[in-house]
């Protein structure tokens, strides 16, 4: 009897190991609903298990592998109505990949409408492709197809009658640059606020706008029969300096859609408008020339201000609005521009932020007018804040250049160039701060003061600090404004060689590349496994991802170490097969997995459906020691931060196969 418990017990434990190993952790139902004869609305409902991660299609290029769906015969048949829309997200920033990652939270909500162009067509196929992550990340595919007749909707287990000639669609343009983009300027709505309200305090110190504060505060106090009023028709002042601003973050996202926002931030037409833009805004702020509303608006409106009570009130504060124009406009403008690109409500909420923090001294002035003898007086302080305003704007508008950059791979704006860029522009505007560069409206400097000399000297010490990014160094502070350390002319840094020589790097066997810290690794299995027979060194096969957050740990910080480091150049021969390679296979190649019935079209699915067939498992790290004749000489291990236990487990290995 004990025998057959313990039998019984190996049995279970057997199918619980085979059950973690193959891994599902999302689980989708969907179905298709008629919106009229041409019209129909696909809904997808998922769960992922609680840990576990799922990307959104607009979480930054660099990290985890975005949602993306792929409709079959789209083109002729039917057509998408606007993108797929999403249920809530959240973002998160990653300091292995050094970008803000956005993944679902909760239960997953995905929408999307789709219109018929051919009445003959019979069904709608979809096959939906996305990376679920946690210690370890799997990539899924999903094929879903929907009949337009019945109204029907199933998950299609099998690809053997999946069509050819699909077409990628993707609510962004990642698909097309892939790893191309590091859209690290992607922020929560919190962080958009608090630059916004700190965007308002700057604004709030040009000469445009602090000399009317105690104007402004003047007129409430005198026309108010008691403090009281005077303290109520201040803060509803206030309020209307708010609702003005916020009421322009609506209208932009109205104009452009909360969804469609998001991508502007990979459209190259509009990120070299948006750089064109700031380059005015900055000229404007430099004091080339003023960017002002037309003087009938204020004039009109000024009159309405004349008409008092609660109206009134409101025509002052859109007066406000329009005076100030020529120094809050860029402002505005560069904050409109950026929170755009973040899609959503961010554009409201970036408004709210400006506003608010423009609004408060307003209102606090009024409440406590003796504050107003305490207020610093007017003078060429203020014109120093606007053109040091002028030079952030400058810095601001080549990340939009950048982006562009990026987005066409064109390597005219590689990392070397943008630092050389900030270098320049911050270094004249330390320049300017220690009263060395004078422009238009300056007077002449004889001296300068204390916090003058404090702000000099902190934009100088950065200024300092980008220096050594042009040999290389990862600049972290900045991380996300210039392009990757990856997209530079020297990936090693101006004048670095790397860790091998030319010799080395040519000597290199067929299928072999430079991998992390230039170990030689393998990334076609076959050509690995006939190379480590001809040197006779133990294989370790690894089975990793590009966006596999803790393959790249494990690489950074175990690979690293000097010990596992010679272990992997000396002693071993390393496989590293890619699961997310996008790379198609050549059509000849492309094959129906035995494994998942599904088709197998790229590199990536090819390793992965290796994976599952010969090691029923689709987590990445995987990690196995293999022997030449494709023996196992150890279990397999997954993450394993510890060096000492990685090292103890390769060591296991390679002693066997002595």
């Amino acid at each position: 009897m004990r025998k057959l418990a313990y039998l019984l017990l190996l049995f279970l434990s057997f199918f619980t190991v085979q059950a973690q190993m193959m891994m599902n952790p999302a689980v989708w139902t969907t179905k298709i609903e008629k919106e009229s004869d041409t019209e129909y609305t696909i809904t997808w409902n998922g769960t992922v298990e609680e840990g576990w991660h799922l990307y959104s299609q607009y979480t930054a290029d660099g990290g985890a592998l975005p949602l993306t769906f792929e409709y079959n015969n789209l083109e002729g048949n039917y057509e998408l109505v606007g993108s797929t829309t999403e249920s809530k997200t959240v973002k998160k920033y990653n300091d292995i990949f050094e970008v803000d990652e956005t993944f679902f939270e909760g239960p997953i909500t995905l929408v999307q409408k789709v219109k018929v162009t051919n009445r003959d067509v019979s069904n709608i196929q979809v096959e939906m492709e996305y990376q679920v992550c946690e210690e370890m990340c799997i990539s899924q595919s999903n094929l879903f197809v929907y009949d337009l007749k019945s109204l029907t909707a199933q998950e299609v287990k099998n690809f053997e009658e999946y069509e050819q000639g699909k077409t990628v669609v993707t609510s962004t343009e990642t698909s097309k640059t892939q790893g191309a983009i590091t859209k690290t300027e992607s922020k929560g709505l919190f962080t958009i606020f608090f630059l916004s309200f700190l965007s308002g305090f700057a604004a709030l110190l040009t000469p445009c706008v602090f000399p009317m504060i105690p104007m402004t505060v003047s007129f409430f106090t005198k026309q108010s029969k008691t403090r009281a009023k005077g303290i109520k028709n201040a803060v509803f002042y206030g309020v209307s300096i708010i609702l003005i601003y916020v009421i322009l973050g609506t209208v932009v996202t109205a104009i452009f859609g909360a969804d469609s926002l998001n991508a502007l931030s990979t459209n190259v037409y509009f990120n070299v408008i948006f750089f064109l833009l700031l380059i005015v805004f900055a000229a404007s702020f430099l004091g080339a020339f003023e960017i002002m509303l037309p003087n009938s608006w204020a004039n009109k409106v000024d009159s309405q201000a004349d008409r008092g009570g609660l109206i009134g009130i409101i025509f002052m504060a859109l007066a406000l609005a329009i005076v100030s124009f020529s120094c809050t406009g860029p402002i505005v403008g560069t904050l409109l521009v950026e929170a755009a690109s973040k899609g959503g409500i961010a554009p409201v909420v970036g408004m709210l932020g400006f506003s608010l923090a423009l609004a408060l001294p307003f209102m606090l002035f009024a409440m406590f007018p003796g504050w107003l003898n305490s207020m610093p007086k007017s003078g060429g302080w203020l014109n120093t804040v606007k053109v040091s305003l002028g030079f952030l704007e400058l810095a601001l508008a080549f990340k939009f250049l950048s982006n562009a950059d990026l987005v066409l791979q064109a390597h005219w704006l590689e990392r070397e160039v943008f630092l050389a860029i900030w270098i320049a522009i911050f270094g004249t505007w330390a320049l300017y701060l220690f009263g060395k560069v004078r422009l238009p409206h300056d007077s002449p400097v004889e001296s300068i003061s204390v916090g003058r000399l404090f702000m000099a000297l902190f934009v100088s010490i950065f200024t300092i600090y980008m220096i050594p990014g042009l040999w290389g160094a990862p600049l972290k502070i900045i991380s996300g404004f210039p392009p990757p350390l990856t997209y530079a002319e020297s990936p090693y840094g101006v004048g670095g060689k790397g860790g091998a020589s030319a010799g080395e790097v040519a000597a290199l066997p067929e299928g072999a590349k430079l991998g992390a810290h230039d170990i030689v690794a393998f990334t076609d299995y076959e050509k690995g496994l006939a190379y480590a027979k001809s040197v006779n060194k133990p294989i370790l096969l690894d089975f990793t991802g590009f966006a596999c957050v803790n393959c790249r740990k494990m690489e950074d910080y175990v690979w690293s170490d000097p010990t596992i480091m010679s272990i992997l150049k000396n002693e071993i021969v390393l496989i590293s097969l890619y699961v997310d390679d996008p790379t198609k296979l050549p059509e000849g190649e492309q094959y129906i997995s035995e494994t998942s019935g599904k088709k197998v079209k790229t590199i990536g699915n090819k390793w992965s459906d290796f994976q599952m067939k010969h090691y029923q498992a689709n987590a990445q790290p995987y990690y196995i020691v293999l022997d030449t004749d494709e023996s196992r000489l150890t279990e397999h291990v997954g993450y394993t931060p510890d060096i000492e236990e990685y090292k103890k487990w390769l060591k296991e290995g390679i002693n066997k196969k002595k």
